[in-house]
């Protein structure tokens, strides 16, 4: 059977809130032990490196796994979280560049081999369903060869992709009232930000964009931004090995923060904790962790924490 005939899939929040009734919130609040943010890879960009895995984080509330972005090595990354991958449920896409979704597939295939049973909602700009489709479709003898030696329930009808299109509200449950903003992230569109509120913490993801109104509106009065940037005097000694060194400049200028402008950025939005990832460039020693925070201290008078794989806050 067609994997698309075994799930609906929905375009735009509102379908997807729709689907999700029944499903996501049993109507019984349950006590929140304290929300944890667990930052899996902090480097920007799709090469992969020594000291930085590619961009993910996971926000880890009730024993219950929400990822948001899945660069290469996110499910090793977890593994390292000491978070088990059964315990994913929700997984959201920021935009489609592979340093975000490079194991997307891979995270949902190798949950479902260490046990997974229970569904999971994916969330992301198009095609994320066509992508989904295809993912499984590569990885089908695979797939049915496990459903019939090793006797696991399938997969595909576990998995529910939703293709969003504009910002809104996303869904509510029992842990999290999970809301998503479009920024700017040229030429990339559609591109999300995603802000989490729990019992106890407010996380919003900027996902990579311009300095960008629209995410100071989703980060307003948050508990925890995390933040893209990029420090654009090293740019030249990152990219002097590429022969397109001048075309990726112009590019990665156009489209990422400066770190100079994140704490300007994090100060508007009133945020009580700033967080640093995505690094550009992420293996520089001549950008320390303390030029880092100095940077983008500007007007921002809370605290700033420069991220690092696998720290969790």
């Amino acid at each position: 059977m067609n994997p698309t005939s075994r799930r609906r899939f929905l375009s735009g929040t509102g379908g997807a809130l729709a689907a999700l009734q029944g499903h996501v919130s049993s109507g019984q609040p349950t006590v929140s032990a304290k929300t944890k943010l667990i930052l899996l890879g902090t480097a920007g960009g799709p090469r992969p490196r020594n000291s930085r895995a590619a961009p993910s984080q996971v926000i880890w509330v009730n024993n219950t796994a929400y990822v948001v972005d899945c660069g290469n090595g996110v499910a090793i990354q977890m593994t390292r979280a000491r978070l088990p991958l059964t315990a994913v449920r929700h997984v959201f896409i920021t935009h489609h560049h592979s340093d975000h979704n490079a194991d997307y597939g891979n995270l949902l295939l190798l949950a479902w081999q260490s046990g997974l049973q229970s569904r999971v909602d994916t969330w992301g700009p198009p095609p994320i369903d066509r992508m989904t489709d295809l993912f499984f479709d590569m990885n089908r003898y695979d797939i049915d060869t496990r459903i019939k030696d090793e006797g696991r329930n399938p997969l595909i009808p576990l998995i529910h992709p939703h293709q969003l299109m504009e910002g809104g509200t996303l869904f509510k449950d029992d842990h999290v009232s999970v809301t998503c903003a479009l920024v700017e992230h040229p030429p990339i569109a559609p591109a999300f930000a995603y802000r989490f509120d729990t019992v106890d913490r407010s996380i919003v993801i900027s996902g990579d964009t311009k300095p960008c109104d629209a995410l100071i509106r989703l980060a307003r009065n948050a508990d925890i931004l995390v933040h893209e940037v990029m420090y654009p005097p090293a740019l030249d000694r990152l990219l002097a090995p590429l022969p397109n060194a001048a075309a990726l400049k112009k590019s990665i200028l156009s489209h990422h923060t400066p770190v100079a402008e994140v704490g300007r950025v994090a100060q508007e939005a009133g945020v009580k904790t700033l967080v640093l990832s995505h690094f550009v460039p992420a293996e520089d020693p001549g950008v320390t962790e303390e030029m880092w925070i100095e940077t983008a201290r500007g007007p921002f008078n809370g605290r700033i924490i420069a991220g690092r794989d696998l720290l969790e806050i």
